[in-house]
């Protein structure tokens, strides 16, 4: 890829984060009436008020604007970031016990007071990402008081790792640990682990605190250790509190998804070694990706079972995953086949995942290449987060590979 195809890129991608996706969480998506943003809208922007608002939507809508800020500072994406900031402090909050509730209802009335971890994460993250963006005391303040309690009620300190769900005062749970139907009812599972990580990378970039050091790289070990198949080269999905393996399954989007998370935090760390072994990990799990998910029109499917793909759906999420990856993929290696499938993920991305009616993209583009009809544009599992992060992390390194740099 040659600079001006290199430039070209990045005009796309930034015109799509700018003109495309931002706007349609500026505008559509805010809720006007009980605060907060949709809990559902339709793809023709119909709402659904029955619907929930879920802890993971709201955190990661205050990631998105806080991280977009921090790129390109503006008014109206600081205004955003406070209102978002202001819903998940004081509605998802849980004030005698501490920690976010996993779910309100449409009124920000609490309807699951559970303390998922997975949920929590997501809270971490994007606190750490609004205290980068506006230095608020605050936001740091609350971080470190949910990374005490995480450590204190849900690190297991006998077989490494974290469970799942915890009850509202934090204790143990004997209730369903799923995040949603299509997950196992276990104690540990990589996606957890996977925005564990994310948090406590994004939390060690704003606290240098020594146990968040001492947990990140017990979780990077833990990847390359428990829950990588050595063999296959793709994660497992779900263990029991030894961390044996529960699943047989695995997703393209999880697996390229780790594979620059697992970089990133080894980066943070600023640990050289570490980094070249999460390279190590990454690359060939990036290979099998490429070699077995991507679909010939550049599209990644979501699954796949014992080297068969399973589910042949295309995702927006595992698109956007899909096209960092790969990117990352390149700069460990410098192998083209890899800015080459990060292009091509890119490409079905514009042609088939865009809304361009209503704005932002689709769910889910079907086997037969059809939007999915049955799935919503805005849910509490639809959000801004893995589009505008591509977005960012995309006109980022495609800066870096200009420039002729190796490292992220």
């Amino acid at each position: 890829m040659n600079t001006n195809e290199l430039k070209d890129f990045s005009q796309r991608v930034s015109d799509q984060l700018f003109g495309q996706i931002m706007p349609f969480w500026c505008g559509p998506a805010v809720d006007h009436e009980q605060g907060g943003w949709m809990g559902w809208l339709f793809n023709d922007l119909m709402p659904d008020r029955t619907q929930p608002k879920g802890l993971i939507v709201n955190s990661r809508i205050l990631w998105a604007f806080s991280a977009v800020h921090r790129a390109r500072p503006e008014k109206l994406f600081q205004q955003m970031a406070d209102r978002a900031f202001d819903y998940v402090m004081n509605r998802f909050w849980d004030t005698q016990y501490g920690g976010a509730y996993w779910r309100l209802d449409d009124a920000g009335r609490v309807i699951d007071d559970s303390k998922k971890i997975y949920g929590q994460a997501f809270y971490i993250y994007a606190l750490a990402e609004y205290y980068q963006a506006f230095a608020a005391p605050v936001a740091l303040a609350r971080d470190r008081e949910l990374f005490e309690l995480i450590e204190r009620h849900a690190h297991d300190s006998k077989y490494s790792g974290y469970l799942e769900v915890r009850r509202r005062d934090w204790s143990e749970a004997d209730a369903d640990a799923r995040l949603s139907d299509k997950d196992m009812n276990e104690k540990k599972s990589m996606n957890n682990h996977l925005h564990l990580l994310e948090a406590y990378t994004n939390l060690y970039r704003v606290w240098k605190e020594p146990r968040v050091e001492q947990r990140l790289r017990e979780l990077i070990q833990l990847f390359g250790q428990r829950m990588l198949d050595s063999r296959t080269k793709h994660l497992n999905h779900f263990f029991d509190e030894e961390w044996h393996v529960r699943s047989n399954s695995y997703t393209f989007g999880h697996d390229i998804e780790g594979t620059w998370l697992l970089c990133e935090a080894a980066e943070v760390l600023g640990d050289a070694v570490l980094l070249k072994q999460a390279g190590a990990v990454a690359l060939p799990m990036a290979e099998v990706v490429l070699k077995e998910g991507i679909d010939v029109d550049g599209a990644l499917r979501y699954e796949g079972k014992g080297g068969k793909i399973t589910d042949a759906g295309k995702e927006c999420w595992p698109q956007a995953e899909a096209v960092i990856g790969f990117l990352n993929a390149f700069q460990l290696s410098r192998d083209a086949k890899f800015l080459e499938a990060a292009r091509h993920t890119w490409d079905f991305i514009e042609r088939h995942l865009v809304d361009r009616v209503h704005g932002e993209w689709f769910w889910r583009i079907t086997p037969e290449g059809l939007v999915d009809p049955t799935l919503p544009k805005v849910s509490e599992w639809k959000g801004p987060y893995h589009g505008s992060r591509m977005c960012l992390e995309t006109l980022r390194r495609l800066r870096a590979i200009s420039a002729g740099k190796e490292q992220h």
